[in-house]
């Protein structure tokens, strides 16, 4: 569930980008739509987890997808910096699920 609700907010990020700052119509909506489809997923899977992990692996994730997806949807850039950055992330988000 956790993975779903990070897809639905970077999705719904895809969106935010093509709204050209909430300026298009149907871009907009369907920022508010997979918004609140996410922050729903979410609230679900946090009946087992703690808040402070569940939140910030939903957050490390999306952070994750959301450098994917600018690379493959818009063709930004990726530099060892960005990697790295990354790579704290996923590591940073293992160091949660390991403390159990």
């Amino acid at each position: 569930m956790v993975l779903i609700s990070a897809i639905l907010f970077t999705i719904g990020g895809v969106f935010m980008k093509l709204s050209e700052g909430l300026s298009q119509p149907i871009p907009t909506l369907l920022v508010y739509i997979f918004f609140i489809a996410g922050a729903s997923i979410q609230t679900v899977a946090m009946r087992k987890a703690t808040l402070g992990v569940t939140y910030i692996v939903v957050l490390g994730l999306e952070s994750i997808l959301a450098v994917l997806f600018g690379v493959v949807l818009f063709q930004e850039s990726l530099s060892y910096i960005n990697v790295i950055g990354v790579s704290f992330i996923v590591a940073g988000m293992g160091f949660l699920q390991g403390k159990k």
